[in-house]
């Protein structure tokens, strides 16, 4: 038990409310994308497998988790 020793727990609770803020953002902002794109964004990952619009998606994904991670720790 001695591990918990230094656990804060409203560290904890912060941390959980962040990461689950992170995911919030993150889907709203897939949801905003597919909105303004003219195709669906779903058909063309998953029924079509564009491989060109899931390398596009997944660099915005990470763009948007590298500022959402600097806004948290700002």
């Amino acid at each position: 038990m001695d591990i918990l020793v230094g656990i804060n727990g409203a560290e904890v609770i912060a941390t959980i409310f962040y990461a689950f803020l992170g995911l919030v953002l993150m889907i709203v902002s897939y949801v905003i994308i597919d909105a303004l794109t003219p195709f669906s964004l779903h058909e063309e990952l998953s029924g079509k497998a564009n491989t060109a619009v899931a390398i596009v998606m997944g660099s915005v994904m990470i763009s948007l988790a590298i500022l959402i991670a600097n806004v948290i720790n700002s």
